[in-house]
């Protein structure tokens, strides 16, 4: 079911959508939503014929699952599939959609700006490539917990001053966690002196340091892929990693992915938007539940739902649809 399809649904005025990135990925996602929902078998077999192999018997044996050409492709469509049985459930459109990094795709897929088809096939690419800028071992990214993110940006700024290679702020996720990618020497750095300053470092098992300058050949190469792809505006404001504003023209929307491979995700910024423009419910639609647990944090956020099992489905679509004033 496309946006288009689902135009007789009375759009929401309190709920954004969130789409989960890489690391969301689990095996066995969405088996017991597949057993009651066949368009999410649909779904990954229209996916898996854009690309070329089977994106379901990945997600659901696991092989291959955590090499990141494969995982992206798989995350966005189990994130489709979770969109359309939202759709056919009859659940409210979102006012805003938003994802992180990957998840961004997901969002545009759901708010009709890229087909479903070229959407997988660019995250496909867009993961080879990402794989191939950095030899195995050179790239590293680690969750740097309970500094301000001043703090953590000096300390990538002195260990970056020493030597060669670089860190950087890749993610800035909530107040007092900032992810940083770079060079696997000045990652360690960083991580040691985010103790010494009284902070948690937590390594990540990522084999490709992403969102830092270390991916801005994979982007130059990306950006030509991505001028061949056809691209509309899309039908309900999508929030973009680099800037947390929604894309004024499709070159800005272009522009804005190529700069999302090696630019910080300001997803901090993009839920503070969405709390400032009035949305109180966040529902995530992929598996897990990462994002829904970050918007909790947020003051004026009453509820943040997974998506990712029918019971949890169920839970969403039944509170919204109360809180949005469509059943009493």
């Amino acid at each position: 079911m496309s946006i288009v399809e689902s135009s007789n649904l009375v759009a929401a005025t309190k709920t954004a959508f969130v789409f989960p990135g890489q690391g969301s990925q689990k095996v066995g996602m969405l088996a017991d939503l597949a057993a009651q929902f066949s368009s999410v078998e649909a779904t990954f077999a229209e996916a898996s014929e854009a690309v070329g192999f089977d994106l379901w018997q990945i997600a659901q044996s696991g092989e291959g699952l955590n090499q990141t050409e494969f995982t992206q492709p798989v995350l966005l469509t189990a994130s489709i599939a979770l969109w359309r049985v939202w759709l056919e459930l009859g659940g409210v459109t979102p006012k805003f959609l938003a994802g992180h990094s990957l998840g961004e795709y997901s969002a545009l897929v759901a708010a009709g700006a890229l087909s479903l088809g070229d959407a997988v096939k660019l995250v496909n690419l867009r993961g080879k490539l990402m794989q191939d800028a950095v030899p195995q071992g050179q790239g590293a990214m680690a969750a740097i917990l309970g500094l301000e993110d001043a703090k953590v940006v000096e300390l990538c700024q002195v260990a970056s001053a020493d030597g060669e290679g670089s860190v950087e702020a890749a993610n800035y996720n909530a107040q007092g966690q900032v992810v940083v990618a770079g060079a696997s020497a000045k990652v360690e750095a960083v991580m040691a002196a985010a103790k010494e300053a009284g902070g948690k470092a937590i390594a990540l098992p990522v084999s490709v340091p992403s969102h830092c300058s270390l991916m801005k050949p994979a982007a130059e190469k990306f950006a030509e892929a991505l001028a061949q792809v056809k691209i509309e505006m899309p039908r309900i404001p999508v929030i973009q990693n680099v800037n947390a504003e929604a894309a004024a023209d499709v070159d800005a929307l272009r522009k804005a992915l190529t700069e999302q491979l090696y630019e910080s995700v300001q997803w901090t910024k993009t839920l503070q938007l969405l709390q400032d423009q009035g949305i109180q419910y966040i529902a995530e639609c992929g598996p897990g539940n990462v994002l829904s647990n970050l918007a909790k944090r947020l003051p004026n956020i009453e509820k943040a739902f997974p998506l990712d099992t029918q019971s949890r489905m169920e839970d969403a679509l039944n509170a919204i649809l109360v809180a949005e004033g469509k059943i009493a």
